[in-house]
């Protein structure tokens, strides 16, 4: 008489989500006071804040400097002199081309007259003489307005009296004084910025690496390797970035200045000196720089002509810089997602008007970065950066639970490109499966999300069923990629080949794996895996459910000549009685088999029992086709396929050979 089925364990009981605690709250008042000290201190904050950019852009020339033997305090002076002559000098070029096209203008007033007029004749003159046209069809058509002219008509002339009279406010002379005063306060103002920015950007140079032990104490003092290391890096990167982001800047301003002149547009100086500091605005800063370049262009242009070659030279130009350069320097992309770039450049130019929109992707940056080295800023991090939110793991359980097996499979293909399928069924889908082994035993997951687990996954595994298990070799690009992590510094993820195949008819004999799921409820899934990877190996492999191994239905199973045996399951980290009874019994039935069983942890309490005498455990999918690989060249004889013993019942298992290996189909 079969055995009843056992009943299934009683779901976990899951504990509702936690309110708000006293450190969120914190947080959050910390992170509005913040805010609100950064909009405020705005006349304090951006002096600072352009001071430390500035430390980061001369940082790598003070080093230079000082392993030239100059000394640190000399160093830091030179470089600062260059920094301080570099903006003279670009102010002083900003003020030269403001003159200069102010007093051209009357040369260019007849030809912007003449374009302003023949826009307005296109545009705006054929609308008022079609709104003029349809206001008199109206007015002849509309009674009301036949009776007020009447009306007038019948009125006398209005009195002089009613008539406006006309007023006239004249300005007192100003004094000497106000006219200093007026004259000198958009200078003075830059002026004093400038001075602070440069005061303070010395005392940072000098001091150093004062101020990260300063910084080290007050938010790392717990773990003193981990903070020196990330605030090491931190600060070689973003020098590294601010310095390819301001050659490539500086760069694109010249060919644009170059090209305004060669084209003849005037100011040409004024616009490429413009065009380098607005590449700063992440996406639209060039074409601001554009707008206002071709609209002058338009409009002092005798014809049509060098707006045209104006467009020309701005886009080709921001094309070969954004796609080819910055590639090639620092990745795809500045380390932020797109979505990051936007909202940063909006919140800046908030808080801090046109100077935050410039600094918004350098600010943002830094941010990020402090949050993949901060825990409590790791949030930063996770909104703003460009990688992925989930690991490939996280993500091919959620397009489990979502259905969507066709997005898993695009994800497999990509990641195939990179890693052998053996590795991406142990660092993906062995990861995702367990996660979602996680859920099943916490109660959480419902009979309807199981049963698109198993078709989705299922499906995933036909997908790949023509995927060769080949090492796949990538080659690391020099430079710091697009997440600013240097590939010196930063360990790649390791990607294990796949074990030699095993060819049984070169070896001179054949084996036959006979794989048994366990019985939870992904089971199946992990078995299916193991059982397509040991075909790709070269092994015959048969599939059978727990339930022909069952306690009641055991004796009704012939195991004579089955040499290999492999239990699969993700119930062995837990060791549960079923498993430890299966094991028992198929180490009594068949003890001249070799027994494996996965998938357990190092350390599982399973391995400390019948498996130390009669079988080994493998930990993951690779581990699972060494050892039986292993167990096959061990083989004395040919294999008994499973499908192929004697069955009392009558029901056959899912079985069958790979068809790339027909010497296992005939043997």
């Amino acid at each position: 008489m079969p055995q009843a089925p056992v009943p299934r364990r009683p779901p976990a009981k899951i504990l509702p989500p936690e309110a708000p605690g006293v450190r969120a709250l914190a947080s959050l008042v910390t992170g509005v006071i913040i805010i609100c000290a950064l909009y405020f201190g705005r006349a304090v904050m951006i002096p600072i804040i352009l001071a430390i950019l500035l430390s980061f852009l001369l940082a790598p020339f003070v080093d230079l400097l000082r392993r030239l033997r100059l000394g640190q305090v000399p160093s830091v002076i030179v470089a600062v002199l260059i920094a301080l002559s570099v903006l003279t000098a670009v102010g002083a070029l900003i003020g030269a081309q403001v003159a200069q096209l102010a007093g051209d203008l009357p040369k260019y007033q007849v030809a912007v007259e003449r374009k302003i007029d023949s826009v307005q004749r296109v545009t705006v003159g054929r609308a008022d003489e079609f709104l003029g046209r349809a206001s008199r069809a109206l007015k002849r058509l509309s009674p009301a307005a036949r009776e007020q002219e009447q009306k007038k008509e019948d009125n006398p002339t209005s009195s002089p009296i009613d008539q406006p009279m006309p007023v006239e406010v004249h300005e007192p002379t100003p004094t000497p004084l106000e006219l200093a005063q007026r004259f000198l306060s958009p200078i003075v103002s830059p002026l004093e910025t400038t001075g602070i920015v440069l005061v303070v950007a010395v005392f940072i140079l000098l001091q150093r690496e004062d101020l990260r032990d300063r910084l080290i104490r007050l938010f790392g003092s717990r773990d003193l390797h981990r903070a020196t290391t990330a605030m090491d890096e931190a600060a070689r990167r973003l020098s590294r970035y601010f310095l390819a982001q301001l050659g490539i800047n500086a760069g694109v301003g010249i060919i644009i200045a170059i090209g305004l002149a060669i084209i003849g547009v005037p100011g040409a100086l004024l616009f490429g000196v413009m065009t380098a500091l607005l590449r700063f605005v992440p996406y639209v800063g060039t074409w601001i720089a554009a707008i206002v370049a071709v609209v002058f262009a338009a409009a002092v242009g005798p014809g049509w002509a060098m707006l045209v070659w104006t467009v020309i030279l701005f886009g080709v130009t921001d094309i070969l810089a954004g796609q080819v350069v910055e590639p090639l320097l620092y990745g795809h992309s500045t380390g932020l997602s797109p979505f990051a770039v936007i909202v940063a450049a909006i919140f800046w130019s908030w808080i801090w008007g046109p100077i935050g929109l410039v600094l918004s992707t350098p600010l943002t940056l830094c941010l990020v970065i402090l949050g993949r080295h901060v825990d409590r800023l790791e949030f930063l991090d996770v909104l703003f950066g460009d990688r992925p939110a989930l690991t490939p793991a996280e993500n091919f359980y959620q397009r489990l639970l979502a259905n969507d097996p066709d997005e898993a499979l695009v994800q497999a293909e990509t990641l195939l490109k990179e890693r052998s399928l053996i590795a991406y069924y142990d660092e993906v889908a062995l990861e995702g499966l367990r996660y979602a082994h996680n859920d099943v035993l916490r109660g959480v997951v419902t009979a309807e999300q199981l049963r698109r687990i198993n078709e989705s996954a299922l499906d995933i595994i036909e997908g790949l069923e023509d995927a060769d298990d080949i090492a796949v070799t990538v080659e690391r690009k020099e430079g710091p990629p697009a997440s600013l992590d240097s590939p010196d510094d930063t360990p790649g993820v390791v990607h294990e080949t796949p074990p030699a195949r095993f060819d049984a008819q070169k070896e001179g004999h054949t084996a036959s794996v006979l794989c048994i799921a366990g019985r939870s409820e992904l089971d199946d899934l992990a078995a299916t895996i193991a059982v397509q990877l040991f075909r790709k190996h070269g092994l015959y492999a048969d599939l059978a459910g727990y339930e022909r191994f069952s306690r009641g239905r055991f004796s009704e199973v012939d195991l004579a000549g089955v040499t290999i045996i492999c239990v699969v399951s993700f119930d062995a980290a837990e060791s549960p009685p079923y498993l430890r009874n299966l094991l028992r019994r198929l180490h009594q039935r068949a003890s001249s088999a070799e027994l494996i069983v996965g998938l357990v942890f190092p350390e599982s309490p399973l391995q400390g029992e019948v498996l130390v005498r009669t079988s080994s455990a493998a930990v993951s999918f690779r581990e699972l086709v060494e050892a039986c690989v292993a167990a096959a060249r061990r083989q004395s004889g040919d294999g008994v396929p499973w499908a192929g013993l004697t069955d009392t019942t009558g029901e056959a298992a899912l079985s069958g050979p790979s068809e790339d290996v027909p010497e296992l189909r005939n043997a």
